[in-house]
């Protein structure tokens, strides 16, 4: 694998859609990811239940299995390293889905059901969108604003009235941490899926996060060795397997053809997904409460990403009418003609298979 700083290079093709139409490959892309997510929620509960596994072990645990399975694929491949400017993104990327996302949920459901925390995971496509919005420079009306903050109100509500006293629980808290780090590595995830691609997004912000995961691995194989049967086996090797790796094939995909505040409202369905698995897999009685928690959530989240309807200002009116002409909203000289469509990314990176001084060269 070799790093290239020619400012001539080729970064990666346009993501295409698979042969689908562009308004709807985004969003099916995205279904496939989220299909493939929801089945996190119920099959970490089962891998903790009964102290077969510690948390820090299923969500360290996983990490590592990932980044095996992305290390093999990156030599196998061999895809060029990335370059300084994207490793720093790619951070941002595996801080939020590799370390964050993971061990908070693992914490928070050793005690919380899984039907509970995919009710509170609900508010994540409002949140998604949040940083996106601020990610990508665009200026949503206040009426996204106003669901948004309804969305989270009813999110809190919830945690508190199921924690059964004055304020939320534990697992709560976990739980809303780790909706904030999932939604920050999925917006920067799917920005950056348009430069380097979208397995390769994953794969590198897995490798990157590898030495930190079988660290906290081995001590708590040590600490708690697993007594897990095959069933807890087999759901473990899905999170690590599926979860964390070949679901974000799909997911940073959709986002990556976009437009991502429009993809990222195919998380919706992920709670309720998750609560039907978890009655399935888990027994777990479906509630009154747990169904108008999630119908409220959902209903909130909705009305915020669909009131986000302003694009970012195009920056022709800043520079000259021959970038209004083009259509293309980007600071930089776009050499995609009329057809660029790159108003999700922020303001100051390259459209895809444009040339960037220190850029990586990726077949």
């Amino acid at each position: 694998m070799k790093y290239s700083s020619s400012t001539t290079v080729q970064l990666t093709a346009p993501l295409s859609s698979g042969g689908l139409p562009r308004r709807t490959g985004g969003p099916l892309w995205g279904f496939v990811g989220v299909a493939a997510f929801s089945l996190t929620v119920p099959l970490t509960r089962i891998a903790v239940r009964h102290d077969a596994m510690s948390p820090l072990f299923v969500g360290a645990g996983r990490a590592v299995l990932a980044a095996t399975l992305a290390a093999l694929l990156l030599a196998v491949t061999r895809t060029p390293i990335p370059s300084p400017g994207q490793w720093r993104r790619i951070a941002v990327v595996a801080a939020g889905v590799v370390l964050g996302f993971p061990l908070m949920t693992t914490f928070a459901l050793s005690t919380a059901s899984a039907g509970h925390g995919a009710v509170v995971i609900a508010l994540l496509p409002a949140v998604t969108a949040l940083v996106a919005v601020a990610r990508t420079r665009e200026h949503p009306p206040r009426r996204f604003w106003v669901c948004a903050a309804l969305g989270a109100g009813a999110t809190v509500a919830f945690a508190v009235a199921h924690a059964g006293a004055g304020s939320p629980g534990t697992s709560d808290l976990l739980l809303l941490g780790a909706v904030i780090a999932a939604a920050v590595g999925y917006a920067e995830g799917g920005l950056l899926a348009t430069r380097i691609g979208a397995w390769q997004t994953i794969s590198w912000a897995l490798v990157l996060a590898s030495p930190v995961m079988v660290s906290l691995t081995a001590w708590s194989a040590l600490d708690h060795p697993p007594s897990a049967a095959p069933t807890e086996w087999a759901a473990f090797g899905y999170l690590g397997a599926v979860s964390m790796f070949l679901g974000f094939f799909a997911w940073y995909r959709g986002l990556a053809i976009g437009p991502m505040t429009r993809v990222s409202q195919i998380q919706l369905v992920q709670p309720v997904l998750s609560i039907a698995w978890a009655a399935v897999l888990l027994g777990e009685h479906l509630t009154w409460g747990t169904t108008v928690g999630a119908i409220a959530i959902i209903g909130f989240a909705l009305a915020a990403v669909r009131a986000r309807t302003s694009p970012p200002a195009a920056v022709g009116a800043r520079t000259g009418s021959s970038q209004q002409q083009s259509g293309c909203e980007h600071r930089s000289e776009c050499e995609h003609g009329s057809g660029c469509d790159h108003r999700s990314l922020p303001i100051g990176d390259a459209p895809v298979g444009t040339a960037t001084p220190g850029s990586a060269t990726l077949e």
